[in-house]
């Protein structure tokens, strides 16, 4: 008889893999290998790196499957980017990157650790249950082979766990009737999201774009004047996290409660050695 999960168990494993997953793209090895393929710009390394997996796509199936991009920095670098590398290209520098950075931050005693590899493990079995119906990010990275380092097996088997989810939640989204850019405003007000100057630097949105979006939430009554959410701001965005778990279980449920349990001691001990090694910015999270 298979054991229930506790409620959030899904979501909290996710919240330690992620990280795992986003480590590369604050790397200078990922910039180091992008420009030795042709691609100098940090955005236009971000949308092919993660892109990649689908091939040489056009602007409106990056923006489509990235959402809180504005579709006019896309367009600046997609589909040039294709020009400077292949798809291939692009993902082979993404491996060779993510090795560097995760031998950098996490150091050859733990990356050839008994629990890296038990990480792995589980992290993979987990996956096998996720689905590529309607989850095109997910799908793609779904059809790369799985490398066979288990510290690279590990990063893998997050990135398929985070694009699963990450689909997922983009339905949620859309369902709930966040734009982009509210979608970016309403998480930054919880206190866990990226910080304004974070999203605004990266994101391709102006400050018009930011306070437009903050008059259209306070409109519907989900940001007070102050810009805090709002009771309503709070149940709505407790509601996005819950129905992204449900679309979410399926991984999780498959591995079992003392799987996801273990996983999740496990991956939050690699990133909290990682986080220690400096793997993120400082201040890039908050409402500040």
């Amino acid at each position: 008889m298979t054991t229930p999960l506790p409620e959030r168990a899904g979501r909290r494993c996710h919240n330690v893999l992620n990280p795992l997953h986003s480590t590369h793209y604050f790397s200078p090895d990922l910039g180091r290998e992008l420009a030795a393929v042709g691609i100098e710009d940090s955005r236009a390394a971000y949308f092919a790196v993660r892109a990649a997996a689908m091939g040489a796509v056009g602007p409106g199936t990056v923006t489509a499957t990235f959402y809180n991009f504005r579709h006019e920095l896309v367009a600046k670098h997609v589909p040039e980017v294709w020009r400077a590398a292949s798809p291939e290209a692009v993902l082979a520098a993404r491996a060779r990157a993510v090795d560097a950075t995760l031998r950098r931050l996490l150091g050859e005693d733990l990356i050839g650790s008994k629990e890296v590899a038990e990480a792995a493990e589980l992290a993979l079995r987990a996956a096998e249950a996720c689905t590529r119906t309607a989850r095109p990010l997910y799908a793609a990275h779904a059809d790369l082979p799985v490398p066979d380092a288990p510290h690279l097996a590990l990063w893998h088997a997050a990135t398929l766990l985070r694009e699963h989810r990450g689909d997922g939640h983009l339905a949620v989204l859309l369902d709930v009737e966040l734009d982009p850019v509210e979608a970016l405003v309403s998480h930054t007000a919880t206190g866990k999201g990226m910080a304004p100057k974070w999203a605004l630097g990266t994101r391709g949105w102006s400050r018009e774009h930011w306070e437009a979006a903050v008059a259209r939430l306070r409109e519907r009554g989900l940001l007070d004047a102050e810009g805090e959410l709002t009771e309503a701001g709070v149940a709505l965005r407790s509601e996005i996290e819950a129905r992204t778990d449900r679309l979410d279980r399926a991984p999780y449920e498959h591995l079992g409660a003392a799987g996801v349990e273990r996983l999740t001691e496990l991956a939050k001990g690699v990133l909290m050695t990682a986080l220690a090694a400096g793997a993120f910015p400082e201040g890039m999270t908050g409402k500040g």
